[in-house]
């Protein structure tokens, strides 16, 4: 799969997990928030094999910023064969359901720059003819839970208008893998208990670089949360609000 990958959220573990699998003959171009402190992400997706590796500047709530900024890597680098969407946040619960502006902030993040930069790559995908978009949903988006109800809306929405797109991308040449994982154990989630069929970012990653070279349109992990969630759905309420996140 060597060419161009995007990852939008240089410093996601599971966005350099993906970028490594993919790094060999391939250009890798690493955006973040202040890119210039990417050395060590760099260097480990230069050590796994890239035969290049940029960085750019790139904040992901700055909407107005998305389109110059992904142009920008078009104009070094040419066409964009596989782009990752990993930046996010996860927020703080408690703190969401007493401030606005937090609860604001983490669906601005999580949600609406999600929605902005995925139109712009959708119409630069359509032009060049092919490409695929990575975008990482999760399972806390398959039905919200009370104990992360803010983060999970965020998700939820998420989850839809990447369905949708992947099928208004379909025959035009690019296309969108949408993976839902459970929870990940890494820097996000530090101090939190882990959850049942947790994973690690690597096991994300080697998922989503299967379902890619697969030409899968979804990837569940681990696989069982696919089945699991689709008997969840249907719990009833009053036991479902109680369970833990």
């Amino acid at each position: 799969m060597a060419g161009t990958v995007l990852v939008l959220g240089g410093r996601s573990e599971i966005g350099l997990a993906v970028a490594r699998r993919l790094a060999p003959g391939s250009t890798v171009v690493l955006a973040a928030r202040r890119s210039a402190g990417l050395d060590a992400q760099q260097r480990s997706v230069r050590e796994a094999g890239a035969v290049a590796v940029d960085r750019v500047e790139f904040d992901a709530d700055d909407l107005a910023s998305h389109r110059p900024v992904l142009d920008e890597v078009v104009r070094r680098h040419g066409r964009l064969d596989v782009v990752v969407v990993a930046f996010g946040i996860l927020g703080d619960q408690a703190r969401a359901e007493r401030d606005p502006d937090h609860a604001v902030a983490i669906v601005h993040t999580d949600y609406v720059a999600h929605v902005a930069v995925l139109t712009h790559l959708a119409a630069i995908l359509r032009a060049q003819g092919r490409g695929t978009v990575v975008v990482f949903s999760s399972v806390a988006g398959a039905r919200v839970r009370r104990a992360n109800y803010v983060y999970g809306s965020a998700k939820a929405g998420l989850d839809g208008f990447a369905s949708g797109l992947a099928d208004a991308l379909h025959g035009s040449g690019a296309r969108l893998l949408l993976v839902r994982p459970g929870f990940v154990i890494g820097t996000m989630t530090e101090g939190m208990s882990p959850a049942p069929l947790s994973s690690t970012p690597d096991q994300v990653a080697a998922a989503t670089v299967r379902a890619l070279r697969a030409g899968r349109g979804e990837v569940w992990v681990p696989a069982v949360l696919q089945p699991l969630f689709a008997v969840l759905r249907h719990t009833p309420r009053a036991l479902w609000r109680r369970l833990p996140r």
